[in-house]
This record gives structure tokens, sequence and C-alpha cells, in this order.
């Protein structure tokens, strides 16, 4: 991540006559009319009147109390959207050069630190304060991952427990939580309470990553590139490291006492667990088993950012050149089954998830904010870009059990709920708050599945929904999980916020 006045280049949002190479056309460019954020003035933006009215607006906005100060108003920096893309091209997106030899991790602390020293956004129930939903709790801890404790087979009750990790904090914490009073709901159904901690341990380094193995256990990928189970005991709420892989990443010697990687990705399927890194290297671990059942040293020349299973046998990776990756780990040879990438520009992909259900549709997003769709059966590059945040993605979810909604978060301070059901339009939003905009996909029918929604570049029939679950930014929102009708997610602003009530 590059500071916000780095020299930019200009990236077309307009749609326009595909690209052709060989027989696979480029995919067009969506215009979505979604609201779009209100940006602090910077370098490249000069402080003028109407950046003055943003910053005089975000300083009498209502701001969260924080434990000790109830009631006071935080400095200025929450954002509120404002405006709407239209079809038309409107100001030019903008994507920041990598600053050179910064690191992903390097030049995110950088940004934060930047915006930090602008204001921060508000904390405690901050964004979420007009959602009556919402749920939150100020940690005094920028929060990079949130995750959703997993419910038994046979369960009916919603999530209750979510783990999260922090980052760039001179005391790095793994933290299990409790989402709140489920047994206490009101008359309208809301649920009251906020998170309150269950148990929590120190961790050494920052949090790049973390899933849950099962119940019990939780692995933890690190920027010092080792990677920890942690166990969390439910009997007496304490959390312990119940094995661990000393520099599972390196640049330079694996016995060196320096010269780690980070750690940028995990993904469980237990008892196998696979990791990803800034050294381009893939590791297979098995929780049982001391050393790695695997290892492709060279797997990538250039930084992995995200992993995700797309088959029992099978991963997929994402990396700082806009590749898609898919590995087959019944084979031998150390090199990818397939590889696909964005056209042009080769834009870093930060974040990847694969659809519950029809696993040949991937969501992938970037660098420059751009939600990109896959269909892993046909061609190299996306079927559809997708107009998304005004800064890096972080995280993509699919919901897991519903899954014509996905869920992206970004360093722009947004969370966003893109709803590609065929009627929407007769289905209450997910929350009332925030702004909501809609964009037109196409499906060949009415009934059709919606899976097809997300394949679609069409923009002339059936509509998709996409609604902002922030309705005053806040700094940038790192990491989302959504479980039955349950969204967790964690902030730079030091706050959690968990909604219980998504489908209310």
């Amino acid at each position: 991540m590059s500071c916000k006045g780095d020299t930019r280049t200009q990236r077309s949002r307009g749609g326009g006559p595909a690209e052709q190479t060989g027989n696979t056309a480029a995919p067009s460019r969506l215009p979505l009319f979604l609201p779009l954020p209100t940006r602090p003035a910077t370098d490249a933006e000069p402080i003028g009147a109407g950046a003055a009215a943003r910053r005089s607006q975000a300083e009498h906005s209502a701001a969260p109390a924080r434990p000790g100060n109830r009631g006071q108003q935080a400095p200025p920096g929450s954002y509120k959207r404002r405006g709407r893309l239209s079809a038309a091209p409107g100001p030019a997106r903008t994507r920041s050069r990598r600053a050179p030899g910064l690191s992903l991790r390097a030049r995110r602390r950088a940004a934060a630190n930047q915006r930090a020293r602008r204001g921060a956004g508000g904390s405690g129930r901050g964004a979420g304060a007009a959602m009556e939903d919402v749920s939150a709790k100020f940690v005094s801890q920028k929060i990079s991952r949130t995750r959703w404790r997993p419910l038994p087979a046979a369960a009916l009750q919603p999530p209750d427990v979510f783990a999260t990790g922090s980052w760039d904090n001179e005391d790095n914490r793994i933290s299990i939580w409790s989402a709140g009073d489920l047994g206490n709901a009101g008359l309208n159904g809301e649920y009251h309470g906020e998170p309150h901690l269950l148990c929590d341990i120190q961790h050494n380094g920052d949090v790049m990553d973390m899933q849950f193995l099962d119940q019990e256990r939780i692995v933890v990928a690190s920027s010092t590139g080792t990677v920890t189970i942690f166990r969390h005991h439910q009997n007496n709420q304490t959390l312990s490291a119940d094995h661990r892989w000393a520099k599972a990443h390196y640049h330079v010697d694996q016995d060196t006492s320096c010269g780690g990687a980070a750690c940028t990705g995990v993904v469980c399927n237990n008892p196998e667990i696979v990791t990803v890194g800034e050294d381009g290297r893939i590791n297979l671990f098995r929780a049982d088993q001391k050393d790695a059942v695997r290892t492709i040293d060279n797997a990538d020349s250039s930084t992995l950012h995200a992993v995700t299973f797309l088959r029992t046998t099978e991963i997929l990776t994402v990396n700082s050149i806009g590749q898609l990756k898919i590995w087959d780990l019944r084979q031998q040879r150390n090199e990818p089954s397939q590889i696909f990438s964005l056209a042009g520009d080769r834009v870093p992909l930060h974040c990847v998830d694969r659809h519950p259900n029809q696993q040949h549709i991937v969501a992938t997003g970037g660098q420059d904010g751009m939600l990109s769709i896959w269909d892993i059966r046909q061609g190299t590059m996306p079927v559809s870009l997708l107009n998304a945040h005004e800064a890096e993605m972080w995280e993509v979810h699919f919901h897991p059990s519903d899954p014509d909604h996905l869920f992206t978060c970004s360093e722009d301070g947004s969370l966003w709920h893109w709803d590609t059901s065929t009627n929407v339009s007769e289905k209450p939003s997910f929350l009332h708050q925030g702004g909501r905009s809609t964009a037109y996909l196409s499906h060949s029918t009415m009934n059709q599945s919606v899976v097809s929604a997300w394949l679609s570049n069409d923009p002339t029939k059936d509509r998709m929904e996409i609604t902002n679950l922030i309705p005053n930014q806040t700094l940038s929102v790192n990491s989302l999980d959504v479980l039955g009708p349950c969204l967790v997610y964690g902030t730079d602003a030091e706050a959690i916020y968990v909604n219980r009530q998504l489908f209310a």
C-alpha cells in the first residue's frame, strides 16, 4: 500500500469494446451506480472549499464513547459517503505505485499512520452507531483479522463466539470474544450487549491471517513467518499455543536468526493447513505432524497474498502481479495447473474466495479496490470487473450458505454487501442505514439461478443491489466474516463490530 500522496496513474471506469486476445475477450467494466466515499484531502487533492466543508462536517459527526470518555467527541476523520457514480466517467480512478523496497505490511502501516495523523475515525460504537442491530467494542488495538468460530453441523443457534487478531501494536494479541447477550432479545427481536472478552494471549508479530481449524483450535499466520496453532480451552476460558512451525516462511535461510518473511495467508481443511507468504512459498502442513508435509519453495516469483481451497486437493492463490493460480496438490510438479491474469496493468490482488456451491466461480479483490469475478472453466481473464472501493480491498467473502450475497471491505473504511438475488426489489435490505445503489446485471430468465448473476456482463436486465454497511466511514476495515445471520468486522479505529441481524 502506498501513501495518499504517491504518484498515481489513471484507470478508466468506463466500458468499451472488449480487447481481443486470441478467442478470449477482455471483460468490460460495469459502471455501477455506487455511493462513493468522500476522501480526506491529500497531495493529489488540494484542500479547497469542498474538502474544508467535508472536514467541518466530520468534526461535527457523532463519535463513539470510549471507556472513561463516554459522550466525548472523537477527533475529525469520519467521512460520510456523498454523491453517486454515474454511468458516464466520473473522477478518475487512481492506483498507487508500489513503493520500491517496502513490503505490503510496511506500506499498510505507513498509510495507517498517515490516516491516524489526519484524525482517527470513530471507535467504540463508531460507524455502527446509527445502525440499531450493530454492537461494538473499543479494544485499544488495531484489528487485522476477525473470524467466527464454526458451528457444529446440527447447530440451530446463530454463532456466538469469534476470534480477533491485531497488528501494528506494541503488544499484538489473539483474542476470543463472546458476541454479546444472545439470550436477551428486545421486543423487536434485537439483541443487547456489546462483545465481551473471554480470553486472550500475546502473539509475536502482526497477525496476518487466521482460520479456525475446528471449534477449539485456530491457526494464525505471523509477520515473522511463523505459523501457530492456538487452542481455546473452553472449560476455563484460556488460550495456549498448541503447535508452532517457526519460520515457515523466510527470505534467506530458515536457520538464521533474521530473514523471516511474512506469512500472508492461511486456509484450513482439518487436519490439513496451507500457508502462503511474501517469499512466494507454499507450505502444506498437517495439524498432527511436526514438519511440513510438502513445500513448494519457488511457487511464485512475487508475493503471494492469499490462499483458499478450490476443492479438497486443489488450492487457489493470488499474487502481487495480478495473477490467480490453481495448484493441484496431488501433482508432484511444483507448477500451477492453471494461471489466470488481469488484463493490462498488473494490479496486485489481495484477497480471494470461491463460491461455496459453484466452485468454478471465484471472486478476488485488488489494490485498486476493484472486485473481479472469474469463471475458471473458461478463458484466462475475469468475466466481470466491478467498480467497488476507492482503495485496497482487503477481504472478499461469499456468504457460506447463501452465496447470492457477497461482502467486501477496504482500506477506504467501507464495507459493502453485494446482493444478486433475483427478487431484490421485494426483499428487505440487510441494513436500512448507509448508502445504497443499484447496478444492473443480466439473467437469461427471471427465475434462473442467482449464480448466473455473478458471471453476467450484460447491464440491461435484472439488477444487483449494493449496500454500504458503514454509513459513517472510519479508518481501514481490515477484515470481515459472515456466518448465518451474523457479521463481524474489525478496523484500524481499534474497534470490533458485530451485527447479529443481517437478515432482519
